[in-house]
């Protein structure tokens, strides 16, 4: 007999416990997807989106400068300037659309970039007056992303002699207003000096 209810328990269906039918596994996996959704995806989007709103209203904004009510740029992305009277940021292989970021990924190696570099060598070198071997690297090869907003200050100073030229200011009034524009190293150690163009170029127009 013992032997009889032992068999009959090995050969009885285990239980499904409750919530593992197919029903339960849906709803599981339709909370599991809209908590993904809706908590991480919309949620978690919509708090950061708030929080940098509130403590950083500048820069979650794009950094926009304004003269009036009219956006004339952001300080995170350069913009060319086709007048002497302005300083000029590094060359752009983007052309300085911000939604063509890229830079030339040409190699050392590649004749093209050697004689790119050349080209701008002989074209910086006439423009601000300056011997070819004193034009700065930078005013020679492109950024990585085409949209570098900054120019180290001796990039900047360079260009002091034209642009104090062309608007008939004094050479030591425009490096003036240039080291007042001189960014340090962010927190004192990270990165280098730096200059950012617009912002410099904005103040040269506010000079009386």
């Amino acid at each position: 007999m013992d032997n009889n209810r032992s068999a009959s328990i090995l050969a009885a269906p285990a239980a499904v416990p409750a919530g593992l039918h197919d029903g339960g596994l849906w709803r599981a996996s339709l909370v599991l997807a809209l908590v993904s959704l809706l908590g991480f995806g919309l949620a978690y989007s919509l708090a950061g989106t708030f929080i940098a709103g509130s403590a950083f209203p500048q820069q979650a904004g794009g950094s926009l400068l304004r003269q009036g009510d009219r956006v004339i740029g952001s300080a995170l992305v350069a913009q060319p300037f086709a007048d002497a009277r302005y300083f000029q940021p590094r060359p752009s292989a983007a052309k300085y659309d911000p939604m063509a970021a890229a830079g030339s990924n040409q190699a050392r190696s590649n004749p093209e970039l050697v004689q790119r570099i050349e080209a701008a060598r002989a074209e910086v070198a006439a423009r601000d007056g300056i011997d070819p071997a004193s034009v700065p690297s930078e005013l020679l090869t492109q950024s990585g992303s085409g949209l570098d907003p900054h120019l180290s200050p001796q990039a900047a100073a360079v260009q002091v002699r034209r642009v104090a030229a062309a608007r008939g200011l004094p050479e030591a009034r425009v490096a003036a207003l240039l080291a007042e524009h001189v960014q340090p190293r962010q927190y004192g150690v990270l990165g280098a000096p730096r200059v950012n163009v617009l912002t410099l170029n904005l103040a040269l127009d506010r000079l009386p």
